[in-house]
């Protein structure tokens, strides 16, 4: 199976419905024949919200041959995208887990319906508070066959035996929110567990390390490499 040539990409905003609550997102993906039913990516945002860069970060993607939805994790409080830090953090403090848990299996099944979609070929890929949730998605969405985690928080290690795709994470070592200790213990429970994945350590990277709307964050060499890595691991669990 290979990647569809794509001519060109197109976007749009999309709605579903999770607990009868309305969500929204953004959706890329690429122009390739009718017929062609492609794999897809839920691409999950920072602290921040869905702004201008995670939307870029999937019309990336579907220039990469996947169709890429971007949903909106603050669609139920009702919060636009913010650059203020103070506002991000409160805005995350008041998300509910169990109620993203539930939002994002709406958007894979969600997803699965689109007629321009493989349903078979699913995966997520999250930043920083979004990384969180994908790696804690890798536990509980069996519809996911990836799971990408840039520098988000590890979950206790016993809950990595229920890992049910492979995981592939991406830490700057010099990450002020995410600790060296974490990391290790993600590597650790892989090991234990036997289950596939790899981390994949940038010395001197931080938090944040690919996001280049942030000058003091961004590392160009280090986010080359890991988009490079992150589209490899795709293409190679998503069968394409």
């Amino acid at each position: 199976m290979t990647m569809a040539v794509a001519t060109g990409v197109t976007t749009s905003t999309v709605q579903w419905m999770s607990d009868g609550a309305a969500l929204r997102g953004f959706l890329a993906r690429p122009l390739v024949a009718p017929a062609t039913r492609l794999p897809a990516i839920v691409i999950l945002h920072e602290w921040w919200g869905l702004n201008d860069h995670i939307q870029e970060i999937a019309r990336r993607f579907a220039g990469e041959g996947f169709v890429a939805l971007a949903p909106d994790l603050y669609s139920r409080i009702g919060a636009a995208a913010t650059k203020d830090p103070a506002e991000a953090a409160k805005r995350m403090d008041l998300l509910s887990s169990q109620a993203v848990l539930r939002d994002l299996n709406a958007a894979t099944t969600f997803l699965k319906v689109q007629p321009f979609i493989d349903p078979l070929r699913l995966g997520v890929v999250g930043f920083c508070m979004g990384g969180t949730f994908a790696l804690t998605q890798a536990g509980h969405n069996s519809d996911l066959k990836a799971a990408v985690a840039f520098y988000g928080k590890v979950p206790p290690i016993e809950t990595l035996d229920y890992l049910l795709c492979p995981v592939l994470y991406h830490y700057g070592a010099k990450d002020g929110w995410v600790t060296k200790q974490e990391v290790d213990r993600l590597a650790q429970g892989l090991r234990q567990f036997g289950k596939p994945g790899a981390v994949h350590v940038y010395p001197e990277a931080g938090h944040a390390f690919f996001n280049d709307t942030r000058p003091d964050a961004y590392k160009p060499s280090e986010a080359k490499d890991a988009w490079k890595r992150t589209l490899a691991f795709l293409r190679t669990h998503l069968g394409a």
